[in-house]
């Protein structure tokens, strides 16, 4: 499916012509990458590639695995991990998360079924769900250390308002916390390997290595730093304007690059080495690590078990719905479809079911937490619409192109 609109303004830097991938329910407009640090991170994006066959990257990768000799990928798992187990009480990996299934599988299975001893460290969500909370607690008397870093509340705060106003993305300096600190810890206690989960590639990114060393990361700078954007805002702005000290900040920044050159870390992705299947993961932690998915279905989608530890997360995606016209009911179901747990119809009619469905059981706890009048973020959701995705009709907002071709242009 193909259509095209060129007189509507593009925002974002998506394509202008909007497309549906054949094998799943994604369009082209999901952005696929961040390529740049300097500037707001919304500024430079690389988008879901979806072939001349209308098959998007992701599935492609999809059908690569399915190709893969996974005997052999774990063998170079056994390999690795050989080369840097200790055997002296240390830690040798380090496991970043907060307990979900995905980090509860990739700690277990390191330090129980290989013999690993990791440290996990954890970038708390903005606003702890109860059962989030619970899944944390649960993970760690399964058997592990952690490191729980609660960044200054009042700057996380200013933050996320920042996020919502500049860039209509609550998760962005949440995002950018997560990422950073893992490689800090590994360096304070000289830990030679992180392990994340499921690689990039599986969404649609631009395909990774199995490994890398942060050595290399162009971003892993200070040298322009009130250049740097956080929230939409430079940190020339946030020192000057909103009276922000830069110890204050650092939390969120990137290790400076002279450690991350001393340390030599690497970084591997489970998904690589380990046949990667979210259903599975999920049942595995919840057998050993006492995950439980939440008690009621996620607004927005047909799922209880996917990121639910953050109250906030549900508006996240919702403000990916507005900006991208791809809800949080696409993601799901693209991904069971890869995985051949739904037809592409049914993940046709849960799309056209659940997608863009407003999360309002959070939203007014997280506009008194920023501080935000609510009718202030829905003015901001229409200001953050691309026109040539939305169309309103009779005082209602509408998309121009659906995947079941009932748009407004369809």
């Amino acid at each position: 499916m193909a259509y095209q609109k060129k007189d509507l303004e593009v925002k974002y830097g998506l394509p202008q012509e909007v497309k549906f991938c054949k094998k799943c329910v994604m369009s082209n407009q999901r952005p696929a990458s961040t390529v740049e640090f300097k500037h707001t991170i919304e500024s430079k994006k690389v988008t879901l590639n979806i072939d001349q066959e209308g098959i998007c990257d992701a599935c492609r990768t999809a059908e690569i695995k399915e190709r893969i000799d996974w005997k052999k990928r774990e063998e170079e798992l056994l390999q690795l991990l050989d080369k840097y187990r200790r055997k002296d009480g240390h830690y040798d990996c380090l496991v970043p998360g907060s307990g979900g299934k995905d980090s509860a599988f990739q700690a277990h299975i390191l330090k129980y079924k290989y013999g690993m001893n990791p440290l996990t460290v954890t970038w708390p969500p903005i606003l702890y769900t109860d059962y989030g909370r619970k899944n944390w607690q649960n993970w760690l008397d399964s058997g592990f250390d952690n490191i729980s870093f609660y960044r200054n509340g009042k700057v996380m705060k200013l933050l996320t308002k920042l996020s919502i106003e500049n860039i209509f993305h609550p998760f962005q300096t949440f995002i950018l916390g997560q990422k950073n600190l893992a490689p800090k810890i590994a360096t304070r206690f000289d830990i030679p390997l992180i392990f994340y989960g499921e690689n990039e590639a599986e969404y649609g990114n631009p395909i990774a290595d199995n490994s890398s060393s942060l050595r290399d990361k162009s971003f892993h700078t200070f040298s322009h730093i009130d250049e740097l954007y956080l929230g939409g805002v430079s940190i020339k702005e946030l020192r000057e304007k909103y009276d922000v000290v830069l110890s204050d900040l650092m939390a969120f920044l990137p290790a400076p690059a002279e450690e991350v050159e001393r340390a030599k870390i690497q970084v591997h992705y489970l998904g690589y080495y380990l046949r990667w299947t979210p259903q599975e993961v999920y049942y595995y932690a919840v057998e050993n690590t006492g995950f439980k998915a939440r008690p009621f279905r996620t607004q927005g989608t047909y799922s209880k078990y996917n990121s639910i530890d953050d109250k906030i997360d549900d508006l996240h995606y919702y403000t990916t719905f507005i900006k991208f016209g791809i809800g949080r009911a696409t993601y799901d179901a693209s991904q069971e479809i890869r995985n051949q747990h739904l037809t592409r119809e049914e993940g046709q009619a849960l799309v056209k079911k659940f997608d863009g469905e407003f999360p309002d059981k959070y939203f007014n706890e997280i506009m008194e937490y920023i501080e935000m009048e609510p009718g202030h973020f829905h003015e901001l959701a229409n200001k953050f619409r691309s026109p040539h995705l939305w169309a309103n009709q009779n005082g209602g907002w509408k998309l121009r192109h659906t995947v079941n071709g009932d748009g407004v242009d369809d």
